[in-house]
């Protein structure tokens, strides 16, 4: 590995920009992904009608783009050196928007499951590089108010993303949440390409080839396992079997790769350290069951209670504000309260809000009070990430820091895909059990056949379908208590790692 340096970069218009120009800029380019994170969710219905397609296929057009969003991300170094940063920010960015106009073209599930891949491929690098170039433009006095502004898209889009997916997918057409994002990304590489800094020569490292074989394939291959086993309604046949024990064998290549290369694809060594072993095995829990759930409200709504998409993405907004809301002050607090004093409470506040939220599912529970336990959801969410991610980090060095930044970033990415897929199998599985003949094309396929008295009469047992689901998220947000109990309950602690 050689490194090479040269004189602080020189912005591309010839006069520097201010870190606050560069983040705004960078807000509207991470608000393309975050929204496109979000506002698949609600239109998971439509899709099933469009494509007469099951919702264990369906899924796909959402965790296939989350798990291409983790497979890209620790490559991110590699690229950044290879490439520059700005040069790779405005490649990926054009990329976003480019597969996003080919998503809106599709013809088939297929097409679209395979768009959305690459949609998530490019979309991995945007926010990861964009934060380097941040980094790197903004002084130590000057970065906590950009990484602010930063975190607006983290609100804006599950703020934004249901509610104008679900505009689109009734009044125009569902091809429109990929095609709006076409304006946006010529704007974003305009000003980028306008005021972002010149690249200079900078850290080149070795991309470990074969754990990214290993580390990517063996996480889709191994979902796919599980997604076909819950289709099934078996685990034990070959088709589910071999694919489940070829994604276990390449992860675990992945691990002992990672454990033995001198340059791995992802450091592990970080996972010596006691805070960041617990901080990360809290998030992976607590994302699983946290963003998987996020699948089932705008379905709730549309299927059991007859909303249209515009109704369930407005219905969603106060679970995004508790996010949101919770996460500013989560963000201000998380350097004077210590991990095990501040995680665990917010761990127990989003459990009891989707304990809460899940007691009073049913095909008539009154929205007023699904909405404030909502806002407790949401707020028991905002408020763990958050801290979970700052304590994992805070007692690293800096040579380690990049490495459990990245693992940081992949976790949470890959288990809210986890969660996703587990989710839509133990759905479609329940609601097989409960809508008539649903056949090859699913459940949820079916019951867009149905009339609506024939739906009437199934509303409630559907609402219990979801409910039992609901439960999943439950029980592995009780589980994240662990872990998150046994984190440093002192400041001293906490900074040491």
């Amino acid at each position: 590995m050689t490194t090479t340096t040269a004189p602080r970069a020189v912005p591309a218009t010839g006069t520097a920009p201010g870190p606050m120009t560069i983040a705004l800029v960078l807000v509207l380019g991470s608000i393309m992904i975050s929204l496109d994170m979000t506002v698949v969710n609600v239109a998971i219905n439509r899709l099933s009608q469009e494509f007469a397609a099951p919702l264990a296929t369906i899924q796909w057009v959402a965790t296939g783009y989350s798990l291409a969003l983790g497979a890209v991300m620790p490559t991110t170094a590699w690229a950044v050196g290879r490439f520059g940063a700005r040069r790779l920010y405005l490649g990926a960015i054009a990329a976003f928007g480019a597969s996003s106009v080919l998503a809106g073209l599709a013809w088939n599930i297929e097409s679209l499951i395979a768009f959305r891949v690459l949609q998530g491929f490019s979309g991995g690098l945007v926010m990861p590089v964009g934060m380097t170039i941040l980094l790197r433009a903004a002084s130590k006095g000057e970065l906590g108010r950009a990484m602010s502004t930063m975190g607006l898209a983290i609100l804006v889009g599950p703020l934004a993303g249901p509610a104008l997916g679900g505009w689109l997918i009734d009044e125009v057409s569902w091809r429109w949440m990929f095609f709006i994002n076409a304006p946006i990304t010529v704007a974003v590489v305009v000003l980028a390409a306008r005021l972002f800094p010149r690249d200079v020569p900078g850290e080149r490292r070795p991309l470990d080839i074969v754990g990214l074989l290993l580390l990517s394939p063996g996480l889709a291959v191994l979902m796919y396992g599980v997604t076909s086993g819950g289709e099934r309604g078996e685990f034990a046949t070959p088709a589910v079997l071999v694919p489940l024990l070829a994604g276990a064998a390449l992860v675990a290549g992945f691990v002992a790769r990672a454990l033995t290369s001198a340059n791995p694809l992802i450091d592990l060594r970080p996972f010596r350290d006691r805070t960041f072993a617990t901080a990360t095995a809290t998030l992976t829990l607590f994302a699983t069951g946290y963003f998987g759930s996020m699948l089932l409200l705008p379905l709730y709504l549309q299927v059991v209670r007859g909303e249209s998409a515009t109704a369930a993405g407005l219905l969603g907004i106060p679970f995004a504000l508790g996010s949101g809301g919770a996460m500013q002050i989560a963000g201000r607090i998380a350097d004077r309260v210590p991990p095990g004093r501040l995680v665990p409470v917010s761990v127990a506040l989003g459990l009891t809000g989707f304990a809460l939220f899940a007691a009073q599912l049913s095909a008539d529970a009154p929205y007023w009070a699904l909405c404030a336990t909502m806002v407790l959801m949401g707020a028991g969410g905002g408020a763990t990430m958050m801290p979970a991610i700052t304590a994992a980090t805070r007692g690293m060095s800096h040579e380690q820091a990049p490495a459990a930044s990245t693992t940081v970033n992949l976790i949470n990415t890959t288990s809210g895909a986890v969660g996703t897929a587990l989710a839509s199998v133990v759905l479609a599985t329940r609601m097989d059990g409960v809508v008539p003949a649903a056949g090859d094309g699913g459940a949820l396929q079916a019951v867009h056949g149905l009339g609506a008295s024939a739906r009437a009469a199934l509303a409630e047992p559907l609402a219990g379908t979801f409910q039992h689901t609901y439960l999943l998220a439950v029980a592995l947000i009780a589980l994240a208590l662990v872990p998150a109990l046994l984190l440093p309950r002192h400041r001293k602690e906490a900074d040491a790692g």
